[in-house]
């Protein structure tokens, strides 16, 4: 029978936590505060042009917005950057937002420097000068897509294809709960979203685990997706017991299938790795070379 996981806050009081995730959202959160200071000239330039007159005003406040919408890609792509950093295979992010957060920065310091009475041309060196200063700060999205040496391209990109769909899933749920202001069904959503995560990262590790994998984390993350909506819908309209008793359950028997499940793909890549070693065994023992350890000659 698979073994129940909790978290160490968790109302059972379990402290045997599942294995790390493969990507620790803590980490991703804390890459993306970086960023958080960036925010700080828009309102700036904002408040020191309030007694300006209209036209600087205006201008501040456009100023403003495009340095509030730097700093806000930023901070998502340092996020993005994290996540990629944490995984063994994944694609590259879509949209650069790091190289857009600079370019947009550049563009919001052109435009506070003319307002300081610069000129054209020297505001635009201001800009031009703190774009530079933010690459070389945040540097730029990656370019490549991470793969892992000796799985051909297709399979991997085949697993990067699914963990980016079950990570989607995952997120949805988890902003689901969190509408609800609840902290022991956001801890149990958690608890479940390592143990996936669990599957995610040993799929990671050995993508010829996918086969055996794909349905939990699509079909079956799809549907944990689906019921997460429904019961939030339903839970934050009149509380009903009853359905966050069956809200749990679900959550449980999540857990334990998928634990069951990860430990069968760990179990099954142990006894492949003992059939390949025996097969070099024999191969070595018929070419002549001893394999018995000194100690015991």
């Amino acid at each position: 029978m698979a073994k129940k996981f909790g978290g160490k806050f968790s109302p059972d009081g379990q402290a045997n936590a599942p294995r790390d995730a493969v990507v620790d959202e803590r980490q991703i959160k804390k890459a993306g505060s970086q960023a958080r200071l960036l925010y700080v000239p828009a309102a700036i330039l904002v408040f020191t042009s309030l007694n300006d007159g209209p036209v600087a005003l205006v201008t501040a406040l456009v100023g403003g917005a495009v340095l509030t919408l730097a700093a806000w890609l930023l901070q998502e792509g340092l996020q993005a950057e994290a996540a990629y950093n944490a995984r063994k295979v994944a694609r590259r992010p879509a949209v650069p937002r790091k190289m857009l957060a600079t370019a947009l920065t550049g563009i919001g310091v052109t435009i506070a420097a003319y307002l300081g009475d610069t000129g054209i041309i020297g505001s635009v060196l201001y800009g031009l000068a703190a774009a530079g200063l933010h690459t070389v700060t945040f540097g730029i999205d990656p370019m490549t897509d991470k793969r892992m040496e000796g799985i051909d391209t297709f399979q991997q990109d085949r697993v990067a294809r699914v963990v980016d769909e079950a990570e989607a899933y995952l997120a949805v749920m988890k902003a689901q709960i969190q509408a609800l202001s609840d902290r022991r069904l956001t801890e149990r959503v958690e608890d479940f979203q390592t143990i996936a995560r669990r599957m995610i990262r040993t799929v990671e590790e050995d993508p010829r685990d996918l086969t055996g994998a794909r349905k939990f984390l699509s079909v079956y993350l799809m549907g944990a997706r689906d019921a997460t909506v429904k019961f939030v819908d339903l839970y934050g309209r009149n509380k009903d017991a009853d359905a966050r008793t069956s809200y749990e359950a679900l959550l449980t028997d999540l857990e334990q299938n998928f634990a069951a499940r990860t430990d069968k793909m760990l179990l099954d890549d142990r006894s492949d790795m003992d059939i390949e070693i025996n097969v070099l065994r024999d191969r070595l023992q018929r070419e002549g070379v001893s394999l018995k350890s000194k100690g015991n000659d």
